[in-house]
């Protein structure tokens, strides 16, 4: 288990406290679990960005559909 040290302004570290109390209850260890969901949602949050940013991407660049490109939606489906 890792420490970190980090500086917060005042009023996030009062809400932070407050919300993480309200949802986990004031059981040893609280802050610990609040802190830790919370970087890994920003971390999640973070890879989901960086999975998108790949994935439009793709969708940009210019995909030859061989046959099919030429063929309309309808005639797609209507063979």
């Amino acid at each position: 288990m890792g420490t970190i040290t980090i500086n917060i302004d005042d009023e996030t570290e009062r809400k932070f406290r407050t919300t993480a109390k309200n949802v986990l209850g004031e059981k040893k260890g609280y802050l610990g679990r609040a802190t830790t969901e919370a970087i890994e949602l920003w971390i999640r949050d973070r890879e989901q960005e960086g999975i998108a940013k790949k994935a439009l991407a793709l969708l940009e660049k210019e995909h030859r559909l061989g046959e099919w490109q030429h063929l309309t939606r309808q005639e797609i489906h209507d063979r």
